[in-house]
């Protein structure tokens, strides 16, 4: 395809064409998962956001000419915290939720990245960077830590378009007596007893998280690349970071070209965390849905826009897949999709319009003529979507854990009081409770019914 792509670039916050740097190697780094607990719903999203980017990257140049690397962030103050908590070691956590995270994208349809490196396997490339950066004089040690000197980087904030006071006062900056100023950042500390730790020039310790990120992209696409990407979350600190350390580090005046970030998932328009009790686990999904309906979920509405996760959004895409399944065929040549069907994705990612696309063409196939359903399933299979046959659709079991009726109606009488009490939070927790054993709960004409899925 001829067309030009264009991207929102955080970094000066504007649409712009995207242009790489070689059109035979373009560079996608994206900031893959820290490995303390199983990925949730809002760690899916840029998982599908970045698999439709690299699907239209080399769409437009070529697979060959594509790079796509995600990291995986195996040391952190949360592994060690959540395997403390789990009374188990370090590397039997970070092992298991490596692999449930790769299970989890092959649900989700997800491709592979070309590379996924870990934080743990690039150590001394991170102590090579720091020792570059105390020698600059942008980097200093204090007490066994070595601290990035952030008033030493005059572009500091320019990806958040905020100065260096509003930084600090809009976040939770780490205080310490160790450093010159609040706004530095630790590269380089040492570890506790039982903590995992490496040899440095300044002691036994271990990296500062948002060193890696910097060490491994320049590892794969070079000092200056085209695309970094994540959520909008890792904006700052974790981004404004990297670019500070690597542009210092490469004597660089470029770090990424291009900065992509979606937007976050919001249950009860709140957003999704941890903190607020709201999390929903991919797993949890595993055994009741099948992975497109949520790839289709997530691919509704803009990847820059917020994305309340609701019962209503599943059911009506598991309506649409149903019916879009109805023209499914085995595609077995080479097919190409019509230009104004891609129009949308080249122009920011623009899901929502891709997908009224996908309805057209489905209305022309369902006239029955085989070469407009080979369009429309193609279509469809580029964005990652009627990737199972026909039959594993149909077939897809949905496993029913042991609840008695007793328990269900439990359930739906605390769910009515919730609702009550304008505690939607709790409301759509219980639901989604339900739906987990396989109890769907419908609300009509005032009265909750139930029945499995």
């Amino acid at each position: 395809m001829n067309k030009d792509i264009f991207l929102t670039n955080s970094l000066g916050n504007k649409k712009e064409k995207f242009v790489p740097i070689n059109e035979n190697k373009v560079g996608m780094y994206v900031c893959g998962p820290t490995v303390y607990d199983d990925p949730h719903i809002g760690n899916a999203r840029p998982l599908v956001v970045f698999d439709i980017l690299y699907k239209v990257l080399k769409c437009k140049y070529g697979k060959k000419s594509v790079s796509y690397i995600r990291n995986i962030t195996d040391v952190d103050d949360k592994i060690i915290q959540s395997a403390l908590e789990k009374k188990i070691s370090i590397e039997d956590l970070t092992k298991k939720i490596i692999l449930n995270f790769n299970s989890d994208c092959d649900y989700l349809k997800c491709e592979k990245p070309n590379e996924e490196p870990k934080a743990t396997e690039n150590i001394p490339l991170m102590v090579k960077m720091i020792d570059d950066l105390i020698q600059k004089k942008y980097a200093y040690v204090n007490s066994d830590h070595v601290y990035f000197e952030v008033k030493k980087f005059k572009d500091y904030g320019k990806l958040s378009n905020k100065n260096l006071d509003e930084l600090i006062a809009g976040s939770r900056v780490e205080i310490s007596d160790n450093k010159k100023n609040p706004e530095d950042f630790v590269l380089w500390k040492p570890s506790k007893e039982n903590e995992p730790s490496w040899d440095s020039p300044w002691g036994k310790g271990r990296p500062g998280w948002h060193l890696e990120c910097s060490v491994m992209s320049k590892k794969y696409l070079g000092e200056k690349f085209d695309i970094h990407g994540g959520g909008r979350d890792l904006i700052f600190p974790h981004h404004e970071n990297e670019i500070a350390q690597s542009r210092c580090a490469n004597d660089s005046d470029v770090f990424a070209n291009y900065w992509v970030h979606n937007g976050f998932i919001t249950m009860s328009n709140e957003k999704m965390a941890k903190s607020q009790g709201n999390i929903l686990k991919i797993s949890d999904f595993k055994n009741n849905i099948n992975g497109q309906i949520l790839r289709l979920a997530l691919m509704s509405s803009h990847y820059k826009q917020p994305l309340d996760w609701n019962e209503k959004l599943i059911d009506e895409c598991q309506k649409i897949l149903n019916k879009w399944y109805e023209c499914f065929v085995h595609v077995k040549k080479k097919v190409l999709i019509p230009e104004e069907v891609l129009v949308p994705l080249y122009d920011d990612l623009n899901t929502p319009g891709y997908i009224a696309n996908i309805h057209k063409l489905y209305d022309k196939a369902n006239n029955g003529k085989i070469e407009d359903k080979e369009i429309f399933t193609t279509a469809c299979n580029f964005i990652g979507l009627l990737t199972d046959t026909k039959e594993e659709w149909l077939n897809f079991k949905k496993e029913k854990l042991d609840i008695s009726e007793e328990e269900i109606l439990k359930k739906i009488t605390e769910r009515d009081e919730a609702r009550k009490n304008k505690d939607y939070k709790l409301s759509d927790k219980i639901r989604h409770e339900l739906l987990n054993k396989g109890v769907l709960i419908e609300d009509k004409d005032g009265k909750t019914s139930w029945k499995f899925k």
